[in-house]
Parts: structure tokens; C-alpha cells; sequence
């Protein structure tokens, strides 16, 4: 019997729904279109995907699924399988099906879930020791954290404003500390992109580990910061992007953006209060370049990265098959052919996530977290897959898609129903199904929504070059490299200019 599995009392403060909802109106400050939102719940641009996320909280308490997606942690209180660390391949596994859980509740459309930071915040339960003098916030903060089931978003990112400067010589743009006292620190700058942000409790404030490796001891101090922020903390400015959301006419129309618009924004800090309660690292060069490979975060996002992505590959394969059955060329060798390599993707993908859980390595503590080499790779494979899948929608559907009438309001016409049950049908299809189903292809590959996630699924997990960067630097590390060259030099020790050197060949 685990750790896990062996307390006797257990508390369940895990959130519902309504909870969920009714904890976002604490007086944030989110900005949208020019005036500041009163009610982030409310809100037009909003109102959806907060009931999305909702839909998440009420699950964790639906007696069917509450043993899949929920277990005690060694502290007695009941969380999601993944909001706690791993102590084994089992628990690893059981984690992957709680994200899968989860994912398909929101069809894979939603990338910051907060089963998302999870992957950092969960591992603080044994790695609250790195954090040193505050070792007590992060183990309390994991508390908090798992018991209730908290959502947090995170801002890794400098803006990018003159980035041929060093961070020291743009203080007045990038988050810097303006003054401590005995209550906290001041800080301020911007940060981005903080996706979901609105509908988040707090932010989790960070560095990249490219930026952190490139800051310097008596320089830097004032930037060598890591911190969480209540949402509603005096000081803290959220501007949001255009919202899809709000310009979602109906969920015929966009059935996708009218409910899954996690909306990307800038987090402004202005002179913004973080109590020491609140802070992990505090003006420590090294701390900064340490945190991010000791925290087992990059292997446990990479887990739940890839299922969400598997969750929306399905969902694509699904709309490929039902789009082209519907034009009718489901049939051509081509076309078949393009789904086998759509399947092929997802199910790459997936044995990707097989083999993180099958094969962790030890983490923090008594943790195990997915095997790093093999997290490198699916990061770099799953943020490549999405732009094959929108080539093959283009190829395949081609303008298909674009068949469409203007809005839901044409279905509403009667001098119009007659034209758009002839001549908007599909095979074995009636015109307002095939309309329907046309409109959500539009909505997941070709709308601003879809672009918007084109762009996501590109470039949430860092730049093309890092990323690859990464996986070189952790195979020379770990041995990978010296080993792929000592394979070579063992075939060049195979001969000589005088011929073979080993009797097999002689």
C-alpha cells in the first residue's frame, strides 16, 4: 500500500462547479475592449469558457468517474491524480487517464486546464526543500493547491521589446522587484502570454530556462524572481486579446469558439504587492537556473500536453471522416489514405504517452516523473503535428468547407429553407446537417479561432530552436550523444587501410 492510498481520514474540499464559478468574482481587474470587467463570469466574452472549465470541477465529483479521476494524497486530502505527485509507473498511469478524462469533457479545445500547471504545482509536495527559507510557502502552496483543486495559469515570457538588450537594460518593461519590507515584495512589468488568465485563481510568475541561463550574478538580482499572485492582488492588470467568444453569433455558427476561447493576455504589474507567503525565489542568480530542471515540470507537462493533443487529433479524425463521407469522397485511395496518416499521428502520440508512464526515472523526493529524453521528443513532435493536420484538411476537404450559408439566421427563412435543404445537402446528408457539420470543421481548422490555435499549438511550448536545443543539450548530458558516437567509432575500429581488423570479415 502506497504512501498515497494509506490515510485514514480523508478531507474533500475539492471545488464543484458553481464553486468554481462563484470564486472568479473577487474584484480582479481584467480589461476587455476598453473598459474594465465587472464580473469575469458574466462577462460576453467569458461567460463560456468559464462553464467549460466548470463542466471540469462538477466531474471531479460525478460518482462514476471520482475514482478515476480523483485519489487521496499523503496528506489526507482527496485531489485530481494528476494535481499530486507520482510514485510510481502505476500512479503514472492512472494520472494519464484522469487528464484523458478531463480532456474529453472539453473535446481537447482548452490547453491551459488547470490540469496543466498541475504538472509544476503537484511535484512541490516533495520538492519543497529546493526552495530553501521557502520551503514552508511551496509545501503550503501545494497544499492549497491540491486540496481544493485550484486553477493556475503561469507568465513565463518577456515582451518582446528590443530583445537585443540585456533584461537588466529594459527594467522598465520587463518584471523586476521595486522594494520589499516585512509584509512582501513590489514589483513591476509585464509579463505574457497568460493564457486563460481571467478564469485562473492566480499566476504562477517564472523565467524561461533560456533567459535564466543568460543572467549574471550582481546584475540580475532585482529580475531573479519566482512567485505566485493571487488574481485579484492590488497592482495586477490582466488586457485580454480580441475575444472569439464574444463574436460568436450562436454555437451553430461557431460552435467551438462560442465555448472553448481560453483568452491569451498581458500581465501588467504595477507596483503589484506579493506577500513573502507568495514568493519560492527571491533575488538568487541560481536558484533561477536550477528551478526549472529540478521541478520535473517539463516532464510532467509534456504528459499532459500530448493527451490533450491526442484528445483533439480524435476529434479531428472524427470531423475528417464525417466531412469527407458527407462530400461523398470517402471512398478515393487518396483520401483514405490522408486519414491513415492523421490516425497514425494520434496514435504516435499516444504510444509517446505510453512510454512516459511506462518508463519514468526518479524525480524529487520518492516521485517519478516521465523519462526526460523521451518528454524532449513528443514536445518536439506535438508541436510540429498540428500544422500536417491543418495542410490535410486543406488538401482534402479543400473548399468544402467554404460551402456554407452566412449565419444560423438563413435556417430561420422560410423563403430559404427549400434552397438550403436542395442545394447545401451532402451524401445521404439533409442541407441543414450538412451546414452544421461544415460549420464546426470551419470553426476547428479555418476560422480566427482555428489560426489562433495554429499558433498555440506552435508555440506554447517555447521556439522551434530551443526546443530542439533541449533535447541535444539532455542527451549530451545523460550520455545519449557519447553513445551514439561510440557506436560510430566502434564500426570505424571495425577496419584500417591494411583491410578488416576483426576475423569475422577476413
Amino acid at each position: 500500500m502506497t504512501t498515497v492510498q494509506s490515510q485514514a481520514k480523508v478531507s474533500n474540499q475539492l471545488m464543484t462547479g458553481q464553486a468554481y464559478l462563484e470564486s472568479l468574482n473577487d474584484g480582479r481587474e481584467i480589461w476587455f475592449d476598453g473598459e474594465r470587467v465587472n464580473n469575469v463570469v458574466e462577462h460576453p466574452a467569458f461567460r463560456n469558457a468559464a462553464r467549460s472549465m466548470a463542466r471540469l470541477y462538477d466531474a471531479l465529483h460525478d460518482p462514476e468517474l471520482q475514482d478515476d479521476l480523483t485519489i487521496v494524497d499523503k496528506f489526507g486530502s482527496r485531489t485530481h491524480r494528476f494535481f499530486t505527485p507520482a510514485y510510481s509507473a502505476d500512479d503514472l498511469h492512472g494520472a494519464r487517464k484522469a487528464i484523458d478524462i478531463w480532456q474529453r469533457i472539453n473535446y481537447g479545445w482548452m490547453g491551459r486546464s488547470p490540469d496543466y500547471k498541475a504538472a509544476f504545482m503537484a511535484q512541490l509536495a516533495e520538492g519543497h526543500f529546493f526552495y530553501d527559507q521557502f520551503a514552508d510557502n511551496a509545501l503550503n502552496w501545494y497544499k492549497k493547491f491540491s486540496s481544493q483543486g485550484l486553477h493556475l495559469n503561469h507568465v513565463l515570457i518577456d515582451p518582446p521589446v528590443n530583445r537585443a538588450k540585456s533584461r537588466a537594460e529594459t527594467r522598465d518593461i520587463y518584471l523586476s522587484l521595486d522594494k520589499s519590507d516585512d509584509k512582501g515584495m513590489y514589483v513591476s512589468g509585464a509579463k505574457m502570454v497568460a493564457t486563460g488568465s481571467a478564469l485562473t485563481h492566480a499566476t504562477f510568475v517564472g523565467i524561461t530556462g533560456g533567459v535564466a541561463s543568460v543572467m549574471e550574478k550582481n546584475r540580475d538580482e532585482d529580475l531573479a524572481l519566482v512567485f505566485i499572485v493571487d488574481m485579484n492582488a492590488p497592482g495586477l492588470k490582466v488586457i485580454s486579446r480580441p475575444s472569439y467568444e464574444l463574436k460568436a453569433n450562436s454555437p451553430f455558427d461557431a460552435p467551438l469558439a462560442s465555448r472553448f476561447d481560453e483568452n491569451d493576455a498581458v500581465m501588467v504589474f504595477e507596483n503589484c504587492f506579493v506577500p513573502w507567503e507568495n514568493v519560492l525565489i527571491y533575488r538568487d542568480i541560481d536558484k533561477v537556473k536550477q528551478f526549472q530542471a529540478d521541478s520535473g515540470f517539463f516532464n510532467r507537462y509534456n504528459l499532459q500536453a500530448a493527451v490533450r493533443l491526442c484528445i483533439k487529433l480524435e476529434f479531428c479524425i472524427g470531423l475528417m471522416v464525417k466531412g469527407t463521407e458527407a462530400s461523398g469522397t470517402n471512398n478515393f485511395r487518396g483520401v483514405q489514405a490522408a486519414i491513415g496518416e492523421l490516425i497514425a499521428m494520434r496514435d504516435t502520440i499516444w504510444a509517446m504517452t505510453t512510454a512516459m508512464v511506462s518508463d519514468p526515472e526518479p524525480s524529487i523526493g520518492a516521485s517519478v516523473v516521465p523519462r526526460l529524453q523521451t518528454a524532449a521528443a513528443c514536445r518536439i513532435y506535438t508541436t510540429n503535428a498540428w500544422t500536417q493536420v491543418r495542410n490535410t484538411f486543406e488538401t482534402v476537404l479543400a473548399g468544402a468547407p467554404s460551402f456554407t450559408i452566412s449565419s444560423v439566421r438563413d435556417m430561420q427563412v422560410p423563403e430559404l429553407s427549400h434552397v438550403i435543404d436542395t442545394y447545401y445537402q451532402g451524401t445521404n446528408l439533409e442541407g441543414r446537417d450538412r451546414v452544421k457539420l461544415f460549420n464546426l470543421v470551419w470553426d476547428a481548422l479555418y476560422s480566427e479561432f482555428a489560426g489562433r490555435h495554429g499558433l498555440y499549438e506552435r508555440n506554447y511550448a517555447g521556439n522551434k530552436d530551443q526546443q530542439r536545443l533541449v533535447a541535444l543539450r539532455w542527451a549530451t548530458l545523460r550520455g545519449d550523444v557519447g553513445n551514439y558516437k561510440g557506436l560510430v567509432d566502434q564500426a570505424l575500429g571495425d577496419y584500417d587501410t591494411n583491410g578488416w581488423i576483426h576475423e569475422a570479415w577476413r
